[in-house]
């Protein structure tokens, strides 16, 4: 919803540019600076955000196959072997 800070960019820089007090007009003016910065942020990080890969496909398959080999190869290591029962 970056964009509502758009909306209220042109809404304080319609006031500076309507109202006749000085100090009204200079607060009006850094507002809509102000709020005109915080939406081009916000535009800027919803596109960075649309354009980052699938963390799943960082991997490739053969990759993920080897390390899952390896991690089961490890588990069946780790694993206390069975014990007789006991008579």
């Amino acid at each position: 919803m970056h964009w509502l800070f758009l909306l209220m960019a042109v809404g304080a820089l319609y006031v500076g540019f309507t109202v006749t007090s000085t100090p009204v007009m200079v607060v009006a003016l850094l507002a809509s600076l102000v709020l005109f910065v915080v939406w081009i942020m916000g535009w800027y990080a919803r596109r960075a955000g649309e354009g980052s890969q699938d963390p799943s496909m960082m991997i490739d398959p053969a990759e993920l196959r080897r390390l899952r080999e390896i991690a089961e190869a490890r588990r069946a290591s780790a694993a206390p072997p069975a014990e007789p029962p006991a008579p």
